[in-house]
């Protein structure tokens, strides 16, 4: 959420920020709220101090024996216009709470404006596997050698939904303890989060009330505070962790991670070679999360963005890394970089990794604070993200990058204490 002081001292300045990412932006209602809800704070504030009066002089008036019924029907009436004023109050303080919810996160002063199609890629890591031979595609290596069921994924859970079998399991959770024991080895605290959520979570990751069509729901009602879902991401349940907190500023930097299976609807189309595991309703990620000083934040980014580039390039995989234009960032993030590994089959990178600073958005809407020790005072802490990693783009990318002339996979050298084996074959 946005600092209302922010848009009321600085409005054509927050506009043009936002403008990157929105078409029109109009703060014209917004502010025409915000100064009806000051006008009403001090008028009530005036009220209350003459009803206060008034009360006061009420018992010093009678022991005089003076008669004091007018000043009871004027304790009533301000009494009366106190609670009208009350109620327009909470009208208008619902209007602009609901106003900056919907608003998006400011983009960072060097993320550029437009979507997709200006994005920037910073630095491309490997050489692009050449093979001498005719390729397979992921889906065609992951059924011949027996480590993916499509078809029974499909019968037990529907379409986009994949049974992980054999090797094909066990390559799975190898890449799920490499990434657990790199984090571990970097300080990080491990956590294990319910996999379903209440409706401040979403709303807490900026995913609600926006995006509430885009999760599993549990309760299948209109969106409300009784809502629960199935979470999208593990962000979304380690950025309320400490929600409604105060945490002192030596407890920062805050480092978890968290195991989660993610579940997500994914509406609307896929493209034709978006088959196999490359887009499905549930997969698994290792997400990375700290919580930081607003002074430590750009630093907690480039370590993150780090951590998930050393993670693909510990399995030897070719990939990039893509800074995100203001329209394709999240709705909640400020700044985004995205690791994108390459699928030869799709001749295209993939991204596995979008690692993001959302500042001070999320705190403010969760409530998330820090004591500064030096002035006492309570500041928004800032949150950021990434995956560390995301399997489901990882595992393909494995199988169509190291795959052999016969058919069989080589197993990147960090995965075989895990696996087994040196070469997966068609056994």
């Amino acid at each position: 959420m946005l600092d209302i002081n922010r848009i009321r001292n600085n409005p054509e300045e927050v506009k043009n920020a936002l403008l990157k990412r929105m078409d029109a932006v109009d703060f014209t209602e917004l502010l025409q709220w915000d100064k009806q809800r000051r006008e009403l704070i001090v008028l009530n504030d005036e009220k209350k101090a003459k009803r206060n009066k008034v009360s006061n002089d009420v018992p010093r008036l009678k022991k005089e024996g003076k008669d004091v019924s007018q000043l009871f029907q004027e304790m009533k009436t301000l009494s009366d216009d106190i609670k009208q004023n009350d109620e327009k109050l909470r009208e208008i303080e619902d209007k602009i709470h609901d106003y900056l919810s919907a608003l998006p996160n400011i983009p960072a002063e060097d993320v550029i404006a437009g979507g997709k199609e200006s994005n920037e890629v910073l630095r491309v890591w490997g050489e692009k596997p050449v093979f001498d031979f005719e390729t397979k595609n992921h889906v065609d290596l992951a059924t011949d050698l027996n480590l993916i069921d499509y078809e029974r994924g499909v019968k037990i859970g529907g379409n986009s939904f994949w049974v992980y079998t054999g090797v094909g399991a066990i390559l799975e959770w190898a890449l799920l303890n490499y990434f657990i024991e790199e984090h571990l080895k970097d300080g990080y605290t491990f956590l294990l989060p319910p996999h379903i959520l209440n409706y401040k979570c979403g709303y807490t990751a900026g995913q609600f009330p926006k995006f509430t069509e885009d999760v599993f729901k549990i309760d299948t009602s209109e969106a409300n505070e009784s809502m629960q879902f199935l979470l999208p991401t593990a962000e979304t349940a380690l950025v309320n962790y400490h929600v409604n907190e105060i945490l002192t500023e030596d407890e920062l930097p805050r480092k978890y991670f968290a195991y989660t299976p993610c579940y997500r609807r994914e509406a609307g189309s896929y493209r034709a070679e978006e088959r196999g595991m490359i887009r499905g309703h549930q997969f698994n990620k290792i997400e990375m999360f700290q919580y930081t000083t607003p002074e430590d934040s750009e630093n907690a980014f480039v370590e993150l963005v780090t951590k998930a580039e050393k993670l693909v390039q510990g399995l030897g995989l070719h990939h990039r890394v893509s800074k995100l234009a203001a329209k394709d960032c999240s709705a909640s993030m400020g700044k985004t970089f995205d690791i994108e590994v390459w699928i030869p089959s799709m001749n295209d990178f993939k991204e596995v990794s979008s690692a993001s600073n959302a500042y001070d958005y999320q705190a403010r809407r969760g409530n998330i604070r820090f004591r500064r020790q030096s002035t006492g005072r309570t500041e928004f802490i800032h949150t950021l993200n990434a995956s560390g990693l995301a399997t489901s783009r990882i595992f393909p990318a494995i199988l169509e990058q190291y795959q052999q002339e016969d058919g069989s996979v080589v197993v990147p050298e960090v995965l075989r204490k895990w696996v087994g084996t040196d070469i997966i074959k068609n056994v």
